[in-house]
Parts: C-alpha cells; sequence; structure tokens
C-alpha cells in the first residue's frame, strides 16, 4: 500500500512542474486523492460490497470533483492533472502510465449491460476536454488531442484530433518492454488537419491559376463586338450570342 502511494506521489513529482514538495502533493492535489480513494472503493466493489463501493465513489467526486466508477480498472502511475470535470466509467480499463487532464470522458455509449467503456493503453496521454466514448482500445503511446471526440479504435503510437477523433499521425516507434519509454506530454504540438486542408486547397487553386493563365497565353486572340458595332479585341467589349451580350471574362 504505502510503496503504491509513493509511486503516484513520485509520478505527479515528475509530470507536474508546479509540485514543488511532497507534503504539497499529499494535501493540495485533488487527481492524487481521487485515484487514492478509488483503490479503496475498488477493493469494496471486487468483493462485491457495492454500496460501501459507491460511497466511497461519491464522497471522491464531492471532495475533488473527478468521478471515477468503482469498477474501473485503473493501472499504475495514472496521473489526474487538475481533474475538474473528468469522469471514468465502470468497465473502462486504464494502463499503466497514463496522463489525463480535466474535463475528459472516458464514457459508454448505449444502455447494454458487459463492456461498454473504452480501453486506454500504456503510456497515452488524453487532453482537455477530449471524450473517448465506446468499447475500444487506445492504443498504447498514443495522444488525444483537446476537444476531441473519439469513437473508434486508436492504434498504437497514433496521434488523434478533431470531431469525430481522426488519426493524424502514427510514426510507427516500436516501443519494447525493457525500453524506458518517456511520456510525451506536449498535447499542445498537434496536426490541425483542417488546416492542412485549407493549405492543401490553397495550393490546388493556384496551380489552377498557373494553368489558365498559360492557356490565355497561348490561346488566338479572341474578336469581340463593342456597343458601337465595331470588331476591336479588348476591354469593355461584350461577347454576342444570340440576344444576349455578356461582358467578356
Amino acid at each position: 500500500m504505502f510503496s503504491g502511494l509513493s509511486k503516484n506521489i513520485r509520478v505527479v513529482m515528475e509530470r507536474d512542474p508546479a509540485a514543488r514538495s511532497k507534503a504539497e502533493v499529499i494535501l493540495f492535489y485533488p487527481g492524487f486523492h481521487a485515484i487514492i480513494m478509488h483503490r479503496a472503493a475498488h477493493f469494496f466493489y471486487e468483493r462485491q460490497w457495492y454500496l460501501a463501493a459507491r460511497f466511497i465513489s461519491h464522497l471522491s467526486r464531492f471532495l475533488t470533483g473527478i468521478e471515477i466508477h468503482p469498477g474501473a480498472i485503473i493501472g499504475e502511475g495514472l496521473f489526474i492533472d487538475h481533474g475538474s470535470g473528468v469522469v471514468i466509467g465502470e468497465t473502462t480499463e486504464i494502463g499503466d502510465n497514463v496522463t489525463i487532464y480535466q474535463g475528459v470522458t472516458l464514457g459508454g455509449t448505449g444502455k447494454e449491460k458487459g463492456k461498454r467503456h473504452p480501453t486506454i493503453g500504456n503510456n497515452v496521454v488524453v487532453s482537455v476536454g477530449a471524450k473517448v466514448l465506446g468499447s475500444f482500445t487506445v492504443g498504447d503511446n498514443s495522444r488525444v488531442g483537446a476537444g476531441s471526440v473519439v469513437l473508434k479504435e486508436v492504434p498504437p503510437d497514433s496521434t488523434v484530433v478533431g470531431i469525430p477523433g481522426k488519426v493524424v499521425a502514427k510514426n510507427g516507434r516500436k516501443v519494447t518492454a525493457e525500453e524506458n519509454y518517456e511520456i510525451d506530454l506536449r498535447h499542445d504540438l498537434l496536426p490541425d488537419p483542417v488546416a492542412e486542408m485549407i493549405l492543401c486547397l490553397q495550393k490546388k487553386i493556384d496551380m489552377l491559376e498557373k494553368r489558365i493563365m498559360q492557356m490565355e497565353e497561348n490561346s488566338s486572340p479572341v474578336e469581340t463586338v463593342c456597343q458601337d458595332g465595331e470588331i476591336k479585341c479588348g476591354e469593355g467589349c461584350l461577347f454576342v450570342t444570340g440576344k444576349e451580350q455578356k461582358p467578356q471574362a
């Protein structure tokens, strides 16, 4: 038990530069408090003492603003930063060394019994306000961007952003069990698929404009009929098509 407490304190000290002492973590970090109280609630839940488990969970929510169902399975090294508004559902499974920021929901879809919440792999970062909804897996070493809504499985080593969430980066890094993997907390440095699409469209527009200019330069001059009846080439003239007259493009 005490080794688990020590590890939870060490996790906060490693990942939050604002943490200046162990005493500060123990006294003033709601994420730390929520995890400790969840361990107790889960202990009772596994023994089918559901009322006691839900009481501890409810008390934890009241004190910390973090709601973790006592049935959720949480690995070692979970860090909940700030934590206000975090919701973790009953059948959620969280791996080791996961980081969760405020406003995150690990929720289910539908009213079916059984597994209906996500499984979060090891070394995953779930950024501010992200929603992961449904029974699927977010692969190891992945990052979920702030405000994203993830509705389907995420491969390992991926970055997901957007509504609905899309995989926008997959570096293919192989992480072995023996490797000392460093968690990437730079969740502000994520690709922007909307901006990339706009840039792609702008490049295509530039290309089309150049092709149109080349076609105009290579084509022969078009004779137009001016309003005074003289045949000329130039600006201010009108094409004559039947009874309608249209300005020259």
